[in-house]
Formats: structure tokens, sequence, C-alpha cells
């Protein structure tokens, strides 16, 4: 087995792991995620580099070990959250990578593109591609079960926040969301102006 097919396989072991299960499916939760994450990715590029494929794969990578609870609560606590989160799937990432055969250059682009390292500013074109993915399966698989859990107003907030964070070929991508249903579609509009 080639080491880019090795690492997907063993990250996808790890998602295995997820206690968690879609209810539809009975699916691990994250290995679920990630191959949405993929999905995404060969929508948004034909033709992604092995680094870019394995930092999408990897991105929640064992994330239920370190729920929310675990930090304080509040924006600050979401973010040092999120921040650590990154970290930590970036390291477990890296080092599946090594395991698997990949040579250290690469498996530290793993880990960059995990914390999205060059995103702010559009330094990375790779780390928007990794942020758009994210951000349509937000929209695609979450929003639904996320907007019946706060207030109208900051859905909204939020999906205009999604919004600023996607390039272009994210946003045409988006807006072809086929799944979406009709109360995500409109929550969708008004964050987008169409009151």
């Amino acid at each position: 087995m080639d080491p880019l097919t090795l690492a997907l396989s063993k990250i996808d072991a790890l998602h295995e792991l997820d206690p968690t299960k879609t209810p539809t499916t009975n699916t691990p939760y994250e290995l679920h995620y990630a191959q949405k994450m993929t999905t995404y990715l060969y929508k948004h590029t034909s033709t992604p580099s092995p680094s870019l494929q394995l930092a999408i794969r990897a991105q929640h990578l064992k994330r239920w070990e370190v729920p929310r609870a675990s930090y304080p609560a509040g924006k600050a606590g979401y973010y040092a959250w999120r921040s650590g989160l990154a970290r930590r799937q970036a390291e477990i990432a890296v080092q599946v990578c090594l395991e698997s055969g990949i040579g250290e250059t690469e498996a530290q682009r793993v880990g960059a593109l995990i914390r999205k390292e060059g995103l702010k500013g559009g330094e990375d074109a790779e780390a928007q591609v990794l942020e758009d993915v994210a951000c349509l399966v937000f929209l695609d698989d979450q929003l639904e079960g996320f907007e019946g859990a706060w207030e109208e107003e900051k859905v909204v907030g939020i999906l205009r926040k999604t919004w600023g964070k996607m390039s272009e070929r994210g946003r045409e991508l988006a807006l072809g969301i086929e799944d979406m249903g009709g109360r995500a579609r409109e929550l969708v509009g008004l964050a987008l102006g169409g009151n």
C-alpha cells in the first residue's frame, strides 16, 4: 500500500473509534464528517495535493476526546478549545503520516494545513480550500441541527461569518447545495441579505 493510501486508512481507523453515531446510518460521526469533507474537497478541487487530502481527512481527528465542556464557557473558551483541538489534531495527523511512510516535510505540511496556518491574509491557497470545505460541510450537514439550538438572529450572524470565511469558489458551491432544507436555506438567504 502506498504511503498516502495507508495514511488515509489509518486516519479512517481512528475516526471509526468515535462513540457518537450518525442517526440514519449508525456510522461513527467523525468518519461520516471526514467522508463529507473529502466529497466536498473533490467538488472544490479536482486534483488536490496529497497533503491537502490528508489534512481534509484528518480535520477532526479524535475530536470527541476533547469535549467543548473541558474548556471555559464563552467566546474566549470556545476559541481556546478550537485552537487546542487544531494543535492536537495536527500532532496526531503528523504522527500518522510519518508512521505511514510520508516524508517529514509533507507530514509537517499536513499539520500546518490542519492548524490553518497562512489562512489569514490569503497566504496559503490550500488552507483556504480546507476552510471552504469545512464551511460547506457545516452548511450541508450541520446547519439544520445547529439552527434549532439557537435563536434566529444568532444563527444568521454565524452564517454571515461563515460566508465571510469562504472564497468565491466556496460560495459558488454553497449556493448549489441541493440537500439544504427549507428553513436552513431561508436562514442562509437572511444572512446574505435576502430578507
